[in-house]
């Protein structure tokens, strides 16, 4: 069983031991095919669009940490259904090393709101996609090469 965030901070040894930083990424596809990104609001990369996603928290699963932060983002409340991938290249994020694990997520509900540090959040279709931040567009074409949602 998933241990419960307790809010505590974690322990000084680890917090002082330089470490990649760890964050999730969610890929959410709609009826339509189409595929669910925010416009984000702050740096880095301000004003681009990304796949919704963030910072684990201490104490977190990464599953929780990915519909959390979906939530957060856009509204939507949902479960991760598959492992997408992990990508960790030291140089995929200009804050530094951070290691991300990205989830491909099943909404269960909410409305579609951009939220939290997203600016806009929106369906488009895979064949439409903008220059993505971060890694993102490597991310999505790798997920998108793998899944039965293909572009038309």
């Amino acid at each position: 069983m998933a241990k419960k965030n307790t809010g505590k901070a974690a322990p000084k040894r680890a917090r002082d031991m330089l470490q990649p930083n760890l964050t999730v990424d969610a890929i959410v596809i709609d009826g339509q095919g189409r595929l669910l990104l925010v416009e984000r609001g702050r740096d880095p990369y301000k004003g681009s669009f990304a796949l919704p996603g963030g910072f684990v928290e201490y104490g977190e699963t990464v599953e929780d940490a990915a519909a959390r932060e979906l939530k957060e983002e856009t509204g939507l409340r949902a479960t991760a259904i598959e492992l997408v991938g992990v990508y960790s290249d030291p140089n995929r994020d200009p804050r530094g090393h951070t290691v991300t694990i990205v989830f491909h997520l099943r909404v269960e509900g909410g409305e579609l709101k951009a939220g939290d540090d997203a600016a806009k959040a929106r369906f488009f279709p895979v064949d439409q996609l903008p220059p993505l931040a971060f890694d993102h567009g490597r991310i999505v074409s790798e997920f998108l090469a793998k899944s039965k949602v293909r572009e038309d």
